[in-house]
């Protein structure tokens, strides 16, 4: 009965220009209940929750909210009647206040004046309940990716919120703190909150879901009780086929020559930092959020300065001066957020591709289109990235396939070592397989990685070595024989001793 659930989605449809989105889609939400989503890249996750939550309007259905129906909502309303939406991409102001965010349409008045210390005061009460630890007085561009999300997750919860759409919420998070998170949602679920968990980690919604729901191709497949299903019949589900193995097998031939030497590297918020990467291996730098593993692949690329320490690049002493000094060096970084930094998202395909070696197939100026297009439609081939032509704007595609044209950008110019970091966040089971692959067949052909990752099956499944960082200082080194979640959770946090 309709009463059992304080939301319903019914027979919602949505097109856009060309696709259709979501096709007959139906979904009901129990009071206190944790209810997964999940589906492939374009299965119409996004599309749905962005009904729900106001952003677009159904072509038809309708939403039924604690037994009030509406043919749709905007986001005030929805706001309005308990819905709050922690989305993918970011909802925050880079120039204001951690506190200012969160109060946000809603600011805390002393006459008529905004009340900057109670807006202050009251977010450091939430983020005492939260167990966070940041400073709401921290302006919003200074903070971490992994932190900008955690203040999404406490922005949405300070509106008072029956339901709460989670999508993707771990993806910048490590293995602590997702189990912090999970332990605020129990929490929130006892206090009679439903959660909408989007995730790509299945392991994620065995964990913390009580039923799950599968989208393909913008249908509903199946809802399932998830004590009731497991993983390979939910992965079978997404892809509508079996996947086999979660990573290939390990194409990594480590030669005994060293590529990359860092002797007590310090800058950027790191300190003290020595190791060194072999041609052809995949080295895997592990972390909680804020442990320095992007501050070394800055230092690394010549986005920030050394101040002591030196590196050496095939053996001779090397200063990164700037990203395309590094570059031509044969260095390259896929950034953790490839549509801020990975990306050109508003321009076509082949423009992100070649951006990157326009100096090399152009003379006097002028580019050699021929030679241009060649290299593109290569390297689209190769990556097997999944787009119309080559002109479709790079915010049309999916995340798996945006990242496949980050690689696609940086391989361009033939590197010789390639950074990744968190090269799979955001990504479904399916193109992470993709992605592994293309990082397997680097390695294979001699290239050289240096891999940040949250997730530890990651790191066990691609890495030959694993490095583990702890406030900007190296505590570990472990090798592949003794790899072990234990391990790496006890020396990231700093609890060798």
């Amino acid at each position: 009965m309709a009463e059992e659930y304080i939301l319903s989605l019914e027979h919602i449809t949505k097109t856009f220009p060309g696709v259709i989105a979501l096709r007959d889609v139906t979904l009901q939400i129990k009071k206190g209940e944790v209810h997964a989503l999940c589906g492939e890249n374009g299965a119409g996750k996004s599309t749905l929750i962005k009904v729900c939550a106001g952003a677009y309007e159904a072509d038809e259905g309708k939403i039924v909210i604690m037994g009030k129906t509406f043919k749709s909502l905007t986001p005030s309303s929805a706001i309005e009647n308990g819905i709050s939406v922690i989305y993918q991409e970011f909802n925050l102001i880079e120039e204001l206040t951690v506190a200012e965010n969160i109060h946000l349409g809603c600011p805390i008045r002393k006459g008529p004046l905004i009340d900057q210390s109670a807006m202050i005061q009251k977010s450091r009460k939430l983020f005492e309940k939260l167990n966070i630890n940041i400073d709401p007085a921290e302006k919003i561009k200074n903070l971490t990716v992994g932190y900008r999300q955690i203040v999404e997750i406490a922005k949405a919860i300070s509106k008072n919120a029956r339901v709460l759409i989670m999508d993707e919420p771990s993806a910048p998070l490590t293995a602590l703190e997702i189990a912090g998170m999970f332990d605020l949602i129990r929490t929130l679920k006892s206090d009679g909150v439903s959660i909408i968990y989007i995730s790509h980690r299945l392991d994620e919604i065995f964990t913390i879901s009580d039923r799950v729901t599968v989208l393909r191709d913008g249908q509903k497949i199946a809802t399932k009780n998830t004590v009731d299903t497991s993983m390979d019949e939910l992965i079978q589900l997404m892809v509508g086929r079996e996947l086999g193995k979660q990573f290939p097998e390990s194409k990594a031939n480590p030669q005994p020559a060293v590529l990359l030497e860092a002797k007590h590297l310090t800058g950027n918020g790191v300190q003290d930092i020595s190791f060194f990467v072999h041609q052809g291996e995949i080295l895997g730098l592990a972390g909680l959020v804020g442990a320095g593993r992007t501050e070394v692949a800055e230092l690394l690329f010549g986005v920030k300065p050394i101040e002591k320490g030196e590196i050496y690049w095939k053996g001779k002493p090397f200063v990164p001066k700037s990203p395309s000094h590094a570059i031509k060096n044969g260095i390259v970084l896929a950034p953790e957020d490839r549509k801020r930094f990975g990306n050109l998202l508003h321009l076509p395909v082949g423009e992100n591709i070649s951006i990157s070696i326009l100096s090399r197939i152009s003379r006097l100026l002028v580019v050699n289109k021929k030679k241009e297009k060649n290299i593109i439609q290569d390297y689209v081939k190769k990556l097997r990235i999944k787009t119309p032509s080559t002109n479709q704007l790079v915010k049309n595609l999916s995340g798996g396939n945006q990242q496949k044209i980050v690689v696609a950008k940086w391989l361009a110019t033939q590197p010789e070592l390639i950074i990744f970091d968190e090269p799979t966040r955001g990504i479904d089971v399916g193109a992470k397989f993709e992605i592994y692959s293309i990082m397997n067949d680097l390695v294979a052909n001699g290239k050289t990685i240096i891999m940040i990752s949250s997730e530890m099956e990651e790191l066990f499944g691609l890495a030959n070595r694993i490095l583990v960082l702890a406030e900007g200082h190296l505590t570990a080194e472990i090798q592949k024989q003794d790899f072990s979640q234990e391990l790496v959770l006890k020396y990231a946090s700093n609890l060798s001793e």
